[in-house]
């Protein structure tokens, strides 16, 4: 846990960033209404945090998902941001998959070149076979959760 509350607040350089995006060009942004904004975004993230973590607690997990995050979202009545935040879900998932072969095939290539008895690599290998396997299996886990609702 944070020491302070203040270790809790969201950057204030990111919540410009994003408070600037949403506005049209030309408008400013007082540094009262930036700290507003940014305590208000500070609170949301807690909040949904700590919902998303009673879900996971009624699954008897220590780690939130997805899953976990848009049930949180429909009990804090954000329900019309669920569709689109599935949508982008789906499309970070489709990233990281994509991401995720053309790391394989370097990978791949460098092995062809490389001898493939070196132990350093063996152990690489074994960790990111861990990684895939323990990505399936939460990926399982969210879908089994998806059809339960």
């Amino acid at each position: 846990m944070a020491e302070r509350p203040e270790d809790l607040n969201l950057p204030n350089a990111v919540i410009t960033r994003i408070m600037k995006e949403a506005l049209p060009d030309g408008v400013n942004i007082s540094k009262e209404a930036r700290s507003a904004i940014s305590r208000a975004a500070s609170v949301f993230v807690l909040y949904a945090t700590s919902c998303a973590n009673n879900f996971a607690m009624k699954g008897k997990r220590k780690t939130l998902n997805a899953a976990d995050v848009l049930s949180a979202m429909e009990e804090m009545e954000f329900q019309r941001f669920v569709v689109p935040l599935k949508e982008s879900l789906e499309a970070y998932r489709r990233e990281q998959k994509g991401k995720k072969g053309a790391s394989e095939l370097k990978k791949k290539d460098k092995d062809k070149k490389g001898d493939p008895e070196d132990p350093e690599k063996n152990r690489g290998d074994e960790n990111e076979e861990e990684d895939e396997r323990m990505e399936e299996e939460e990926q399982n886990e969210e879908e089994g959760e998806e059809g339960d609702s």
